[in-house]
Order: C-alpha cells, then structure tokens, then sequence
C-alpha cells in the first residue's frame, strides 16, 4: 500500500503546485516572465497541473477500486520518474 500511498500524496503534489501557477501571483507571473514566457502562462500550465493529478488520482482510484493491485507498480513507476525529474532540476 506504500505504492499507493506515494502516488496519492504525487497527485497532491501537482494539484497543489498547480493550484499556485493558476492562482498567477505576481512573483509566479514574474518569473514566468523571466523564463521567456508570457505572464498569462502560467495559468495555462497550473491547469495542465491540475489537470495531470486529476488523471493519476483517477488512475489510482480505478486500480484501487477494481482490487488489480499489479498495476500499482507501473503507476508507481510514472510517479518515481516525476519526482526524479523534478528533484533533478
């Protein structure tokens, strides 16, 4: 159930990062700004955010549901791969 667990608290993660590019704060805005985009951006990508951890949790959800816990290891999978690339930048 760790597996599990870690994708939930993944979803939580791109939700509540999303949440905050959506929100578009100045300084999210400035830093967009920063980084070459424009500063309407961000809220393009906060709800893309939103939208991903609505899908894992869907994912996770329908495997929890369904008792097919084989297929916590590919979810589990996905999830590790989005924490390195985070942690890696």
């Amino acid at each position: 159930m760790l597996h599990s667990f870690l994708v939930w608290l993944l979803a939580a993660a791109f939700f509540g990062a999303g949440l905050f590019n959506a929100i578009g704060t100045p300084a999210t805005q400035s830093s967009f700004v920063r980084w070459s985009y424009p500063a309407w951006w961000c809220h393009v990508t906060g709800g893309l955010e939103m939208a991903n951890a609505v899908i894992i949790a869907a994912a996770v959800l329908t495997v929890l549901r369904r008792r097919e816990f084989s297929h916590l290891a590919p979810l589990s999978l996905f999830a590790a791969l989005l924490v390195l690339t985070e942690v890696t930048f």
